[in-house]
């Protein structure tokens, strides 16, 4: 095949056993790589009900079709398994090197079982694979043991590894690379923890075939020139995704005091405005030619390489004003391996049960010693941090009813930095993204903005689904990276035409979007099977922008309304095929090759 290495390698750390697995070429061209590829074998290799924290419990690191290649911002690669904080599908994609060389190991993804009784971490270089010792890598936060396996293997090496919240089980904890590269929000470093596997280094030398050369070097150079040529690159380069803080707020939907309003008074004072004067560096995925990490010198001097959600999360959220301190904050969550953004959410969460009276320690808003105290705390689960360190589902679960009310989460993952109250399209984008409340799925917000900010309509409804097969079923699986499309308007056309150049196959971008669509049934097929029911409370956005309207800004007074938000639901779940409970129908999954999954589904909930 061209575009894929047609087999995967498999690992199992307890017996420190290698095995190389040809997959049917049907996982490929059903599936594509990525997420897809993830999900499918997560579904056939994971037992079920599996505990997250259990050695049966698998880790997939995954390619694409076109990661690895020389074309628009490919270097992404995709970490999955199930997750200990929602105990569902949980993936992440970063970008880094270990993209680049993954797919130049000859496979298409590792996939990892078992645990090692001591630490230990994998080196894989080509069809080589040793299992190394890191008992003296334990301990070490993410960028200090980044740094000794370096100094190891040199910097021509794609490293993925955990820090101390993941060794210490921190139900968010995170993958790191690169100092300051973050995926696997919903504890894919904790499952890394579980099996005592501090890293993953990888090496690749090998060449991935291509099947019409001239095509697809005639269409990279000319996508490469389109994003160069957009009206907003400039604009991109200066600021990237930190241009969104003063766009949130404008908007109304800007994260402050843990979703309770969508403006800050003080949104200036972590803005890309204010970042752009700090910038002292940028740095970029592999193929990147519109590189997004902006970096600054923190509070403490050093580099801090920021984005819009990790500043939003720790900057307005929990009211903390000045953009050095909030930097100083995601630098030591990601040497820590902590999810930034969860981590805003948590204190925030935190903060308004303190100011409710809910909890006996207090922490207020903006309290920038004990945030930073907190956030080591949370990594090492001292204390306080250890309460946080579980999300904000089972804090609130075990303050009460009153606590349920205001925590923002969707399936147990936090929601990340996009206030809802006047966004009906977005909230309902959280509450059915396939791994919890994750805005990558379907930033369907800047659509509502432009066209009907308070409907609740099919229109919108289409355009989220359109927009979920398109960034969680196609980008998530190729695996490239969406910004190219989102941020400076790349035509859509030029993936399934990559894919052809690539693969030799014909591609549409509808046959792609059927790829999504069996992507997204298979993958709350597997939520189903594990939580052993479904309900479509479960897909419900946060109560609390049900619950609790706005008070400032042009929107004061606005809030969802729970009945118009049910009836998104229902013809959301109709344009999946899906029943009046979220439940992929008999006829849908024949329809989408999903077969196989129906014997399984009709043990546990009735199919319709």
């Amino acid at each position: 095949m061209h575009g894929w290495w047609g087999k995967v390698l498999y690992v199992d750390l307890t017996v420190k056993q290698v095995k190389e697995v040809t997959l049917d070429p049907s996982y490929y061209t059903d599936y594509l790589g990525g997420r897809g590829l993830a999900a499918r074998l997560l579904w056939d290799l994971n037992p079920i009900g599996v505990d997250p924290f259990s050695p049966y419990n698998h880790l997939v690191v995954a390619t694409g079709p076109l990661s690895s290649l020389p074309l628009p911002s490919s270097g992404k690669v995709q970490v999955a398994s199930k997750s200990p904080l929602t105990l569902g599908y949980g993936d992440g994609n970063l970008g880094s090197m270990a993209s680049f060389h993954l797919k130049r190991t000859g496979f298409d993804a590792i996939i990892v079982t078992g645990a090692f009784r001591k630490p230990g971490y994998l080196y894989v270089e080509n069809n080589r694979v040793e299992f190394r010792d890191a008992e003296d890598l334990w301990g070490l936060d993410a960028f200090t043991a980044e740094e000794k396996l370096v100094r190891e293997h040199d910097r021509n090496t794609g490293i993925l590894l955990i820090g101390p919240a993941g060794e210490n089980l921190v139900r968010y904890a995170t993958i790191i690379s690169q100092k300051g590269r973050s995926g696997g929000r919903p504890g894919i470093g904790a499952v890394m923890g579980s099996k005592k596997l501090k890293a993953i280094v990888v090496k690749g030398s090998l060449e991935p075939s291509v099947a019409n050369k001239e095509e697809f070097r005639r269409l990279t150079e000319e996508a490469y020139n389109r994003i160069l040529r957009s009206d907003n690159y400039e604009f991109w380069i200066r600021q990237g995704t930190m241009g969104t803080i003063v766009w949130s707020n404008q908007n109304s939907c800007l994260p402050t005091m843990n979703f309770r309003e969508g403006v800050w008074d003080e949104y200036e004072s972590i803005s890309g405005d204010l970042m752009e004067k700090l910038k002292v560096n940028r740095r970029g995925c592999p193929f990147c030619n519109m590189a997004c990490g902006n970096v600054i010198l923190d509070d403490t001097g050093e580099e801090s390489e920021l984005d819009y959600e990790n500043v939003a999360m720790l900057g307005s959220n929990i009211l903390l004003s000045d953009l050095r301190r909030v930097g100083e904050v995601n630098k030591l969550a990601d040497k820590l391996g902590v999810d930034t953004i969860s981590l805003g959410n948590s204190l925030g969460f935190y903060m308004e049960a303190s100011e409710r009276g809910l909890v006996h320690e207090k922490l207020d808003w903006g309290d920038y010693r004990e945030i930073k105290r907190l956030t080591l705390d949370v990594a090492y689960r001292r204390g306080l941090g250890a309460f946080i360190a579980e999300g904000v589902a089972r804090m609130a679960r075990s303050l009460g009813r009153e606590a349920e009310g205001f925590a923002v989460h969707v399936k147990g993952l936090e929601v990340s930095a996009y206030d809802c109250h006047v966004a009906p399209g977005m909230a309902l984008a959280y509450g059915t993204s396939p791994i919890g409340a994750h805005h990558k799925d379907a930033w369907i917000i800047s659509y509502e903005v432009k066209t009907d900010r308070l409907g609740y309509t099919r229109d919108k409804t289409e355009r989220l689904v359109f927009l979920q097969d398109i960034r969680g079923g196609m980008f998530e699986s190729l695996t490239t990276c969406r910004l190219p499309w989102v941020e400076v308007g790349l035509d859509l056309e030029y993936y399934p035409r990559l894919l052809t150049a690539v693969t030799g196959l014909a591609w549409s971008l509808d046959e792609i979007r059927v790829i999504g669509s069996r992507i997204y049934s298979l993958i709350r097929a597997y939520w189903i099977r594990e939580h052993g029911y479904w309900s479509r409370e479960m897909d419900y956005a946060p109560l609390k922008w049900f619950k609790y309207p706005l008070t400032k800004g042009p929107y004061a007074g606005h809030k969802l309304d729970f009945q118009k938000y049910n009836e998104m639901l229902d013809m959301y779940y109709d344009l999946r095929g899906w029943d009046e409970r979220g439940v992929p129908r008999r006829d849908a999954l024949r329809k989408l090759e999903l077969e196989y999954v129906i014997p399984v589904l009709e043990k546990i909930i009735e199919l319709k």
